[in-house]
């Protein structure tokens, strides 16, 4: 949902201003005030100083509306949603696994803040905890958390993360890789992000149970989190379903995270039992022929370029949200407005609705379109 435009409090209508002013000295004086007149110009000058404070009278009015204020404004009426507070950039989040060379017969302690690294020292990691290799034992596994703030620490794969910069923390060390994809570092909550979640604050007064209450505090997790999820496939039982903004299922760590969020007793009536699921991908295929008008001014590089600009568009689009249908329209929509082709014939994708898991129907698991090849063909030119 967008953030509402700026309220109008008061005109601020150059030309009306000047016409009342003008008014207002004739009614005063008994002069008629021509436009050559230097009083003219007076008037002119009072209008302009008069529209500086209109203008100031209507800015503070706005920051008082929560769906038009920003910034430091924005996180003071915050306070009205039972405090919501802005979320703040959170580092991202692994698990590191550290290998020793052989079985040892004493406990080897691995201290909280031991650092590591990828193989260009992009990123710097810390463990968040103590841990110990236990006597007999090869490894142990640590959660680290990136020393920057943000997203650049999301989306290391498995294994990158595998340089030890504090190797005399680790006795007998031999080597150490992350085992988990990192995820959870988010920046900054915009002030678009920020009002949507008091928005959704509103839902959070019940612990009964209610959705958008689940909804409201698994999206406090992380702004990256693009949709929630929750259904009860049976009494007592709560299945939460996350998707991340690049159109991604949420990952382990998010997935741990929201569980934490959701869970407490504060948050979750004492008879639900939450579980954190995967949505059912299904997988569609892209295929079609576009078609270009012969007095088109674009070259067909350029318009090639455009029509793959529209199609990754739309696949974003169509994996933004869980149970969206796939809509070949929409593909249509998309490349046409990005390239100005004439037409497209499109093969596939073909119209097919997808669950979004919230109504009652017996099988409550969300789906989430999955694009699986992408085929595009050049038609050539055709006449209108």
């Amino acid at each position: 949902m967008s953030r509402n435009p700026e309220y109008q409090f008061v005109s601020t209508d150059t030309d009306e201003l000047i016409a009342d002013l003008v008014k207002l000295y004739q009614s005063i004086t008994g002069r008629t005030l021509s436009p050559a007149s230097p009083e003219r110009v007076f008037v002119q000058w009072v209008a302009n100083a008069l529209l500086i404070a209109l203008r100031s009278t209507n800015y503070v009015g706005n920051q008082n509306i929560p769906s038009r204020a920003d910034g430091q404004n924005l996180d003071e009426l915050g306070q009205l949603f039972q405090n919501v507070r802005r979320p703040e950039a959170q580092p991202a989040v692994s698990t590191m696994r550290i290998h020793l060379e052989a079985p040892q017969d004493i406990l080897i302690p691995i201290p909280i803040g031991t650092r590591f690294t990828d193989i260009e020292t992009l990123v710097r990691w810390e463990t968040s905890s103590d841990a110990l290799v236990e006597i007999g034992h090869t490894f142990v596994d640590v959660p680290i958390v990136s020393k920057t703030l943000g997203i650049d620490g999301n989306g290391w794969a498995l294994g990158q993360i595998n340089i030890l910069m504090d190797v005399t923390n680790v006795p007998a060390y031999e080597r150490c890789e992350n085992i988990t994809v990192s995820e959870g570092g988010v920046d900054e909550a915009t002030d678009e992000e920020y009002y949507e979640l008091l928005r959704a604050s509103q839902d959070s007064y019940s612990t009964a149970g209610a959705r958008g209450s689940y909804i409201y505090h698994a999206k406090k997790v992380s702004t990256e989190i693009a949709d929630v999820v929750p259904n009860s496939p049976s009494a007592g039982q709560v299945d939460i379903y996350v998707l991340m903004n690049d159109g991604t299922i949420a990952g382990e760590e998010i997935k741990n995270k929201v569980y934490e969020a959701c869970t407490p007793d504060d948050v979750r009536p004492l008879t639900d039992y939450v579980t954190i699921k995967d949505p059912e991908r299904v997988e569609y295929d892209i295929n079609f022929k576009y078609f270009i008008m012969s007095d088109s001014q674009r070259s067909l590089v350029e318009t090639g370029k455009a029509v793959e600009s529209g199609v990754n568009e739309y696949i974003s689009w169509q994996a933004g949200k869980l149970g969206r249908d796939i809509n070949p329209d929409e593909l249509r929509k998309f490349v046409r407005r990005a390239s100005g082709v004439k037409r497209l014939e499109i093969i596939t994708p073909v119209f097919e609705v997808l669950r979004d898991g919230k109504n009652t129907d017996e099988e409550k698991q969300p789906q989430i379109a999955s694009v699986r090849t992408v085929n595009i063909v050049n038609g050539g030119y055709e006449d209108e």
